[in-house]
Order: structure tokens, then C-alpha cells, then sequence
């Protein structure tokens, strides 16, 4: 039983360490970002002619607040979509595709 109590210890004690160091999920942002797929793809590549999303994270922010900023007029709808968030937002949905392999 010792035994039992000692491995379940150290599995305990493994995952706390493990939570401790793993990035937590901004499930949020993750909701967000899920709206670009319908043209950008589940992993920010090109659909259909759309320009792919694939950068990382502060040049996909930079972008966002362009098109929000109506700084990119040749934009189609990415200005009224970035309308619709903060700037915050649009840090922690550029995150999530930042992080997107």
C-alpha cells in the first residue's frame, strides 16, 4: 500500500510541475480565432486565393491593427472584422496563431 501512496505521489507532484511550466490555453482567443478559419484556414494557411496567416505573433498583431486603423485600404473585410475587438483581443488571437505550426 506504501508503495501505492509513494507513486501516487510522485505522479501528483509530476503534473503540478508540469502544469506550473506549461503556457496556459486562452480558450477565449482560441474561440476568436476560430471565426479566421472560414478564410484563412484552421491553421492561418491560404484558402481559396486568401492570404495565408502565417507569421508570428507581433507581425499578425501589427497587421490587425492596421486593418482596424484602415491603414491596409485594400482590405476587403479584415477592417470591419478587426472593428469588432480590442486591441488586447486582437494581441491574444494573433498569439493564437503565432503559436499555430
Amino acid at each position: 500500500m506504501k508503495s501505492h501512496s509513494l507513486t501516487l505521489a510522485l505522479l501528483l507532484a509530476t503534473a503540478a510541475a508540469h502544469a506550473q511550466t506549461t503556457a496556459p490555453v486562452d480558450r477565449q482567443a482560441r474561440v476568436w480565432a476560430a471565426s479566421c478559419a472560414a478564410c484563412h484556414g484552421t491553421t492561418g494557411q491560404s484558402v481559396g486565393g486568401i492570404p495565408p496567416i502565417g507569421r508570428n505573433a507581433d507581425a499578425i498583431y501589427r497587421a490587425l491593427l492596421e486593418f482596424k486603423n484602415n491603414q491596409r485600404p485594400a482590405a476587403t473585410v479584415m477592417h470591419q472584422h478587426t472593428k469588432g475587438y480590442t486591441d488586447d483581443e486582437l494581441k491574444r488571437i494573433a498569439a493564437v496563431f503565432g503559436a499555430t505550426k
